[in-house]
Parts: structure tokens; sequence; C-alpha cells
């Protein structure tokens, strides 16, 4: 090989490798758009003790967290929810959930 299809071949990879961290870098920014869109509307339709609540939870049960906070955006955006939600009525939203999960029992026979 020569100097010159060696040269090309480092561009080569040198303009793909660019080319993907240029894709992650808008990928990355892509999300962190929608993660302040997704927090906007929260601070819409939470109270400031409700937002604190979800975030305590999501240290917890971040994915919990994550599909709860959707099902909030979906239920405020299609007007069945009242806004802005009370503390009060986040912790019955959560009873209500946490009795739909299906218990489970081990039993030693």
């Amino acid at each position: 090989m020569s100097d010159e299809e060696l040269e090309a071949i480092r561009r080569k990879k040198l303009l793909a490798r660019q080319q993907r961290i240029n894709d992650e870098q808008r990928q990355v920014q892509r999300e962190q758009e929608l993660e302040a869109r997704k927090q906007a509307l929260l601070r819409q339709i939470l109270s400031p003790e409700a937002r604190q609540r979800l975030t305590n939870l999501a240290l917890i049960k971040p994915e919990f967290t994550e599909q709860l906070e959707l099902q909030l955006i979906q239920l405020a955006q299609s007007g069945r929810l009242q806004i802005p939600v009370s503390d009060a009525q986040l912790k019955q939203l959560l009873i209500q959930l946490q009795s739909l999960k299906r218990e489970t029992k081990i039993r030693r026979i």
C-alpha cells in the first residue's frame, strides 16, 4: 500500500468517527430537550409538594416513576386530570397503582 492509500483510509476513518460523534451529540441533545419539556409539563401539572414526592420516588423506583410521569402527562393533556395535582391526590393515585399490582406469594408445600 502506498502512503496516499493509507492517508485516504485514515481520512475515511476519521470522517466516520466524527460523523458518529456528531450523531451521538445530536441524540443527547434531543433527549435533553425532551426531558426539559417533560419537566416543564410536570411543573404545570403537579403542585410543588407532589413534584417533591415524585422526585423522592424516582430515587427508589426510577422506571416506575418514568412511567408514572408519562401517564400523568397523558392524563393532563387528555383533560382527565384536575390540574394542579396536589400531594394528597398523588398519594391516592400511587395507592391505587400499588393495589393494581399483583402480590406474589411463595407457598411451600
